[in-house]
């Protein structure tokens, strides 16, 4: 039996991670922010799948919580499946912003930072005792650490620091044969943004045209993904970028 933890995980990309994860036999600890319903039907929704499933509260931004949130982990764990550790970690929880460089506010950047860069760091390193040996971290970063688009700079250079870290992580991390790698995704039809990719079709029929196989992203293609990264067969990559755009302005 391996156990992922997946933060963020009640909506969007979140929930089909942790709904492909159990498709592939993983059990799930999913959390949420506010979302406490929307989670729980996540967690439904696997145990219709066969495996066990925990959600629990955590705000990422607030990085002072994170002893009290591994604490409740470890209950949680020993609990609901009767394990002292989990296997695999998947930094997801994050939020957007679109605004251009020279209008974003240091209050706004900071938040950005916080969330998708800072929180990845020390929840990472608040939970490592909880991470089995020869276990897995994946950082959910983005195409836009690659690739500019206008309106994106404050998030877009966060999530080159988490692609970095996630190098760091690898290296200092191997003598627990623990692998780390950064997963990617390009623009994907969700309610980031304000669902403006999702909803907006000139948008979306702009965006697909960046596309080599024609089509912006569903969240079912980075589930997938995520869940063949997870498995043992795919231990030995390490300290990689991977993107999962369909070709995004290659």
């Amino acid at each position: 039996m391996s156990i992922v933890l997946i933060t963020g995980g009640s909506r969007g990309l979140g929930k089909s991670m942790a709904l492909h994860a159990a498709g592939r036999g993983f059990d799930v600890v999913l959390t949420y922010v506010s979302k406490k319903t929307e989670a729980e039907g996540v967690a439904n929704e696997i145990a219709a799948l066969g495996r066990k499933a925990a959600v629990l509260p955590l705000d990422v931004a607030d990085s002072h919580s994170f002893p009290a949130f591994a604490a409740a982990l470890k209950r949680t764990l020993n609990q609901t499946f009767s394990r002292g550790d989990f296997d695999a970690l998947v930094n997801n929880a994050g939020i957007g912003l679109y605004k251009p460089f020279a209008e974003t506010g240091e209050d706004e950047f900071d938040r950005v930072v916080a969330i998708l860069l800072k929180a990845p760091f020390f929840l990472t390193q608040t939970l490592l005792p909880l991470i089995k040996d020869g276990g897995r971290i994946v950082n959910i970063t983005s195409g836009l650490s690659r690739f500019a688009i206008p309106g994106y700079a404050a998030y877009g250079a966060a999530k080159a620091g988490l692609d970095q870290l996630s190098r760091y992580m690898a290296q200092e991390l191997g003598p627990r044969r623990i692998s780390v790698i950064s997963l990617a995704p390009g623009v994907i039809a969700t309610d980031f943004g304000g669902g403006v990719v999702r909803d907006n079709p000139a948008v979306n029929k702009a965006l697909a045209a960046t596309i080599a196989l024609g089509r912006v992203g569903l969240p079912d293609d980075i589930g997938g993904a995520l869940a063949l990264l997870l498995e043992t067969d795919a231990r030995w990559i390490n300290g990689m970028r991977i993107e999962a755009s369909g070709g995004q302005s290659l």
